[in-house]
C-alpha cells in the first residue's frame, strides 16, 4: 500500500485476530462416526485406511492380447491358442510349449505365462471374435514380463491406502473402497441452524410495504452453509420480539453444534440478539474493528456455539468467511480452515476506513483487482456480491488503496 493511516486508533474495538482467536478456541472437533462410504463425500477422515491386500490382488494383464510364455513368443513363432481367460475369471490355464492364452485386460495372468503380446502385435490385429483363434502368428517379440501388472505393484497389504486428516473425494473414496473396505471413520459434519432477525423482514416473493425489505440473509446463510458442507438444521426469520427469538433459540440448540444469527447485534432499541443472549453462558459482544461487520456476538450457550453477526447482507458474507467457516471447518477436522489468499494489484483506487481492517468484495483475474461495486465498501450494498469472486483483505493501517498498489485477495470460488 502506498501509505500507512495516520488516523488515531480505534482502541476500544477488538481485533479480527483477537475475536476469531476465542471463536477457535471453543470451536473443538467433533467426535467420530461410522459412515458408509457413499455418506462421507467431504468430510474428513478420522484414522487411517489401510489396504486389507495387495492391489493389484494378483498378476493381471494391462491389455487385451495374449499370455505366452516369453521364449516360445519371438517374432514369426506360430502358437496354438489352447484356452480364453475374461477379467473375473478364476481360471489358470495351463500353458505348454506352443501354446498361448487369449486373454483380456485385467484378468489373471496365468502361472506358466511370463508375458503379455498386444492384440495388434499379432498377424490377427485388434479385430476380436467371440471365440479365440485356432493359431496366432508373433509380430515384435515381447520384453520380458510385458504388460503384466505385478501383484501389489501399486500398493502392498497393509500399507496406507488414505491417511487420516484426508478430506474425502472421489478419488479417495474409491482408493478405499479398493483397499476393501465399505465404511470409514470420520469426523461428523457440524449442525448448524440459521435465524435471521428483524421484523421489517419479508418473503422475498413478497411486495415489501413501506419499511419492509426481502429477507436475503438466511438464503445466503444456507447456501454458504450447505457449500461448506454442514448440515443445516433450521432455517427460520423471526420478528424483533424477545420471546419469539428465545423460541426459535431454544427449539434448535440441543440438536445443533452451532447457531448462527443475524440482525440485532449491534447498539440500537430493537437489538433483540443482544437483549435475549449477551451474557448468556459465555455470549458477549463486540466491536470487531473490521469493516463491514464491527458488530459481532460470539460464545457458547452449554455446547452449542452462537454466531451472532450483524444484519447488513455484506457483512453477513464477511463474517462468514472471517469467523463461521473457519470455526465450522475445524469443528469438522480439517487441518485446512481458510480459504486460499492471492496477490493482485489495484486497478483503481479506493478508500478504507480508518483503523479498521477492510474488507471489501472484489473482481480479479491473473493480474488485477477492483471492487466489485461502484458505491464503495458499505454493508448495504448486497448487489455487490452477486459479481464478487473474492474479498480484498486491506490492513487497517492502510490510509487508502491506490492504483498500482498490491492487495491481498481472499479466493471464495
Amino acid at each position: 500500500m502506498s501509505t500507512h493511516d495516520q488516523r488515531p486508533a480505534n482502541h476500544d474495538m477488538t481485533s479480527i485476530e483477537d475475536h476469531r482467536g476465542r471463536i477457535l478456541a471453543a470451536a473443538g472437533v467433533l467426535p467420530v462416526e461410522t459412515v458408509p462410504l457413499r455418506d462421507a463425500l467431504g468430510l474428513v477422515l478420522a484414522e487411517d485406511v489401510a489396504n486389507r491386500w495387495h492391489i493389484p490382488l494378483f498378476d493381471n494383464s494391462a491389455m487385451d492380447g495374449y499370455a505366452v510364455r516369453r521364449a516360445d513368443a519371438v517374432a514369426g513363432a506360430r502358437l496354438r491358442v489352447v484356452a480364453d481367460v475374461a477379467a473375473g475369471s478364476p481360471e489358470d490355464p495351463a500353458l505348454g510349449e506352443g501354446e498361448a492364452v487369449r486373454i483380456m485386460t485385467g484378468a489373471p495372468v496365468p502361472s506358466a505365462a511370463d508375458a503379455i503380446v498386444p492384440l495388434e502385435n499379432t498377424d490377427l490385429g485388434t479385430a476380436i471374435d467371440l471365440a479365440p483363434p485356432e493359431v496366432i502368428t508373433i509380430t515384435t517379440e515381447p520384453a520380458p514380463s510385458a504388460h503384466i501388472r505385478p501383484a501389489g505393484s501399486d500398493a502392498e497389504a497393509g500399507s496406507i491406502a488414505v491417511a487420516a486428516g484426508v478430506e474425502l473425494g472421489a478419488w479417495q473414496l474409491s482408493s478405499i473402497a479398493a483397499a476393501g473396505h465399505a465404511t470409514v471413520r470420520v469426523h461428523r459434519r457440524p449442525r448448524v441452524a440459521v435465524i435471521s432477525t428483524g421484523t421489517e423482514l419479508v418473503d422475498p416473493a413478497a411486495t415489501p410495504e413501506r419499511g419492509q425489505i426481502p429477507e436475503s440473509n438466511s438464503v445466503l446463510l444456507r447456501a454458504a452453509l450447505r457449500g461448506s458442507d454442514v448440515d443445516v438444521t433450521l432455517v427460520t426469520t423471526v420478528p424483533d420480539d424477545n420471546a419469539a427469538l428465545q423460541s426459535a433459540v431454544d427449539e434448535v440448540r440441543a440438536v445443533s453444534d452451532a447457531i448462527v444469527l443475524t440482525g440485532g447485534a449491534s447498539v440500537g432499541a430493537f437489538d433483540v440478539v443482544k437483549a435475549v443472549l449477551n451474557g448468556v453462558g459465555t455470549v458477549r459482544f463486540d466491536r470487531v474493528a473490521m469493516q463491514p461487520g464491527k458488530p459481532q456476538g460470539f460464545g457458547c450457550v452449554d455446547d452449542t456455539l452462537m454466531f451472532c453477526l450483524p444484519g447488513n447482507p455484506v457483512s453477513v458474507a464477511a463474517s462468514f468467511e472471517m469467523f463461521v467457516r473457519p470455526a465450522l471447518r475445524a469443528m469438522a477436522g480439517h487441518p485446512e480452515i481458510d480459504r486460499p489468499q492471492v496477490t493482485r494489484t489495484a486497478a483503481v483506487a479506493w478508500r478504507t476506513p480508518p483503523g479498521r481492517t477492510q474488507i471489501l468484495p472484489v473482481i480479479f483475474n491473473d493480474q488485477i483487482v477492483q471492487p466489485a461495486s461502484r458505491g464503495g465498501s458499505g454493508s448495504h450494498l448486497v448487489s455487490s456480491l452477486a459479481d464478487a469472486e473474492g474479498f480484498a483483505i486491506v490492513p487497517g493501517d492502510v490510509a487508502r488503496v491506490d492504483e498500482g498498489d498490491a492487495v491481498t485477495v481472499m479466493v471464495l470460488s
